[in-house]
């Protein structure tokens, strides 16, 4: 006769033991990808047009941030300046007269806005799945990509005039002002239709779809109207790239995407018990609606920051906390860092690869992208036949 009784767990597995063996694994997660990105950083610097050792990489950095420090502390702080100078090693220059000009001159910007950026639209991603418990939401769902492009569309197309009366602010500017002003006017506009019809995950996902139609549809009409000229311009931006990355930018987007990334990992806790449905999240205390609208107004405000910058580009918000849901589970104290790195790195290597394989001829990053994310996507469909897809 078989034994009815189920076997025994092993005396050693505690509850403790298996989370302590989670985390471990996250952690472990983390610091992978944190080397990751920073090997990419490094790969990426040295590639290009011109090749340059990864000595020579690193030495054109490590003396150029040497000189910026030195430089820095005479103009601000003259008495650190002297204990500064009196260290007896200092970081040489490259071999390569030309390295530390095109690495940190040209290459670093570049680098930092894809990491930013990824790391952005990840993150919101990430967020915007766990507050409406769908794994499909990204930033594109709810209309901030068909938004920023029609805010763009519409610059390039009327802007010239405009910023040629005002003399206020240069064109490109204007650009990135448009973009960033109605990605944020988008969500606005989402939530009001959401919440006058109650603020539920299906009201926000389908005003997002509709809103996002609605844009699209204005820049269909802007692209009939606009010359070829501009068409082309506005194709170009459309497609995404980091043709707009400088050092102006990358310090205007630091703060931001950190501040942004602190206020959303804080909500992490709220979102692991919303994960067990509206009512659970209620009777633990957390107000749903309040959250619902905090962290989207934040997530939007993260990916229309850099968005602006960079055009659109797709499936940075799905992809990576697609992969990291897989190897470590929906705890968004982890989930949310870990997706965040590993969208940095996937558009980091993506503009890497589309600025050196067809070098010197540049492809936006957008072509890369949404050709990565038609077979990863592919992938998931084919891994979930019968057994669901997630």
């Amino acid at each position: 006769m078989a034994d009815d009784n189920p076997p025994a767990a092993p005396k050693n597995v505690t509850v403790h033991s298996l989370y302590r063996e989670g985390s471990s694994k996250r952690i472990a997660l983390l610091i992978g990808l944190s080397l990751l990105v920073i090997i990419s950083a490094l790969f990426s610097a040295g590639t290009g047009t011109v090749s340059i050792s990864p000595q020579d990489t690193i030495l054109a950095i490590g003396h150029s941030c040497a000189v910026s420090i030195q430089n820095f502390l005479h103009t601000y702080l003259p008495g650190v300046a002297g204990w500064y100078d009196a260290i007896p090693f200092s970081i040489p220059a490259p071999g390569n007269p030309q390295a530390e000009l095109i690495v940190v001159g040209f290459r670093l910007p570049r680098i930092f806005l894809a990491i930013l950026t990824g790391v952005s639209l990840a993150v919101a991603g990430t967020v915007m799945q766990g507050l409406l418990r769908n794994p499909l939401v990204s930033p594109f769902t709810l209309g901030l990509s068909s938004a920023a492009s029609f805010g763009a569309a519409l610059a390039i197309v009327i802007g010239p005039g405009i910023v040629a009366g005002l003399f206020l602010i240069n064109y490109d500017m204007f650009i990135i002002i448009m973009a960033f002003l109605f990605g944020w006017f988008s969500m606005l506009l989402v939530y009001w239709i959401s919440r006058s019809r109650g603020t539920t995950q299906s009201t926000l996902i389908l005003a997002g779809v509709v809103i996002g139609y609605l844009f699209t549809a204005g820049v269909m009409a802007l692209k009939y109207i606009t010359n070829n000229e501009k068409l082309r311009e506005l194709m170009m931006w459309l497609m995404g790239g980091m043709w707009g990355a400088s050092w102006s930018a990358v310090l205007l987007l630091i703060p931001l995407v950190i501040i942004c990334f602190i206020l959303l990992e804080r909500m992490a806790w709220d979102l692991n018990a919303l994960s067990a449905g509206d009512d659970v999240a209620k009777n633990l205390g957390i107000n749903v609606e309040r959250l619902r609208l905090s962290g989207l107004m934040i997530s939007t405000f993260a990916a229309s920051c850099c968005l602006a910058f960079t055009g659109i580009i797709g499936f940075i918000g799905l992809m990576g906390p697609h992969i990291c849901r897989m190897i470590i589970g929906s705890d968004h104290r982890y989930l949310i860092p870990c997706a965040g790195l590993l969208g940095a790195a996937i558009l980091l290597i993506s503009d890497t690869l589309a600025r050196t394989i067809m070098s010197p001829v540049e492809i936006p990053v957008g072509i890369i992208m949404y050709a990565i994310g038609g077979v990863f996507f592919l992938f998931l469909i084919m891994r979930g036949r019968g057994r669901g897809l997630y």
